[in-house]
């Protein structure tokens, strides 16, 4: 059988910390993530794809640019959290720790099923990557 993918990037530019972690990814610090969308078909629709791209940049790139660009991701146990938010209200207090293996099963597992619903699109790996050097995959 042959297996179709087509995937979706997308840049954010958003600051985390490791909470737990004993090196230098306990403190507050920044990324450049990219994140990469995998959408897999068994066979192409009427127009030739797996999937219309601009539905994922609709969907999963614009929640990301609404949700996550620019913004200070924490962990919402962290003990600072609460410091954090009155600092700035900006901060987005998100149910898990903030690695990028947790912000890729959190898109794979959590926001994909709910933002793509209604749609045909199958969503069957993510790819957050921090840098050049360092990335997460999470599939199904």
């Amino acid at each position: 059988m042959t297996t179709f993918f087509a995937v979706r990037q997308h840049e954010i530019h958003a600051g985390h910390r490791v909470y737990g972690h004993s090196g230098k990814c306990q403190n507050l610090h920044g990324h450049s993530y990219i994140i990469h969308f995998y959408c897999e078909a068994t066979e192409l629709n009427q127009l030739g794809m797996v999937v219309d791209f601009s539905i994922i940049k609709a969907t999963l790139c614009q929640w990301l640019e609404d949700n996550y660009d620019h913004r200070m991701l924490i962990w919402q146990n962290d003990p600072i959290a609460e410091q954090l938010i009155m600092l700035d209200s900006n901060v987005v207090l998100v149910p898990y720790n903030p690695t990028s293996e947790n912000i890729a099963n959190y898109l794979l597992t959590t926001l994909a099923p709910l933002l793509l619903k209604d749609s045909n699109v199958n969503i069957t790996k993510v790819v957050v990557e921090e840098t050049s050097k360092c990335r997460a995959e999470v599939s199904l």
